[in-house]
């Protein structure tokens, strides 16, 4: 069983259709859960509707949007229409998807963030309201296996339900990385580079502890996948690799071949 989260920089016709086709075969062999990201776009919708995106760093150095009740509704809305086009491709390659945010069957319980500590440009950490963001704290398994059990390819949209019953806009690498560790499954990250890059040079292969010594050194859209790498093998993923989502087949080239870079225990 694996895990396949795909950024918002591939779901472009082309790429996805080269994505989905090398799912849609390796589906045949191996369960494969869906994770799509989409940030870019929320970000593009927003500014069309005349809403200005927030981003803050966190005191760990980790981007993130601020997200209140008006920028929730442009996710909601255009994670949702992400969604349903990436299964019309699955469907499209004879693969029977079903569309599902963590909303749905509260597949994604989670915790909403009252407060964040982020650091402001002049290096001050300041609390600031923490929106409508969450942090996972339950995957529903069952449902899960039961769409897996009757060959349904799960295609999952980074959305959370709150203990109020609340959207909770919460991180795609972050959903993948519960939904691989609660299943005890491989984790394939698909991005628009090649893997893990340190001062331009490919690494192929590390342990956690290396992981999270180069944590700090990381750009921003690889740190997240980093550290949700070790948390996913940290709570029962078997392996994570992270890889390019623009080479031929790179669901196949990832796993048979080796490219990218694999993260152990």
């Amino acid at each position: 069983m694996i895990v396949v989260k795909v950024g918002g920089a591939l779901l472009r016709d082309e790429t996805l259709d080269s994505i989905v086709s090398d799912i849609a075969e390796y589906s045949k062999k191996e369960k494969v859960v869906f994770v799509h990201g989409g940030g870019a776009d929320v970000t593009e919708t927003c500014k069309k509707m005349g809403i200005e995106p927030r981003f803050v760093v966190s005191a760990s150095g980790m981007r993130s949007r601020v997200t209140d009740w008006e920028t929730m509704q442009v996710y909601l809305m255009t994670m949702g229409r992400i969604n349903k086009m990436v299964v019309s491709k699955f469907l499209g390659k004879g693969v029977n998807a079903i569309g599902l945010t963590g909303i749905d069957g509260a597949l994604a319980s989670a915790t909403r963030k009252e407060k964040i500590l982020v650091k402001r440009d002049d290096g001050r950490r300041v609390l600031i309201d923490g929106g409508y963001t969450g942090k996972i704290e339950k995957i529903n398994v069952e449902l899960l296996k039961l769409l897996l059990d009757n060959s349904i390819l799960p295609v999952l949209a980074p959305i959370a339900i709150g203990k109020s019953f609340e959207p909770l806009n919460v991180d795609s690498d972050a959903f993948a990385a519960k939904v691989a560790s609660a299943l005890g499954s491989k984790l394939l990250y698909l991005t628009n580079v090649e893997g893990l890059l340190v001062e331009g040079k490919l690494v192929e292969s590390l342990t956690m502890a290396d992981a999270s010594v180069l944590l700090p050194s990381i750009g921003h859209g690889m740190m997240r996948k980093v550290q949700s790498s070790v948390e996913a093998l940290q709570e029962g993923a078997v392996s994570v690799r992270i890889s390019s989502g623009l080479v031929n087949k790179p669901v196949s080239s990832a796993l048979e071949k080796g490219l990218g870079t694999l993260i152990v225990k």
